[in-house]
């Protein structure tokens, strides 16, 4: 019985940079949202009244106080 040992990685090198920019495009995305549910407060919903109470709502959804 003899142990081998394989010297190649196990993982491709090019995974961990891309989990990375995906994470750190995650976190921006959700960023950008939570700034515009929770702080926005009309100043970028102007377009409509649809898209301003879409995000009124999502501010009572996660418990922001807005009025």
């Amino acid at each position: 019985m003899s142990s081998s040992t394989s010297s190649q990685p196990l993982v491709h090198p090019a995974a961990p940079t891309r989990l990375l920019w995906t994470v750190l495009a995650t976190v921006a995305v959700l960023s950008l949202l939570a700034y515009l549910v929770a702080f926005d407060q009309g100043a970028v919903s102007r377009s409509g009244m649809y898209l301003h109470e879409l995000m009124h709502d999502g501010r009572h959804l996660l418990g922001v106080p807005c009025h």
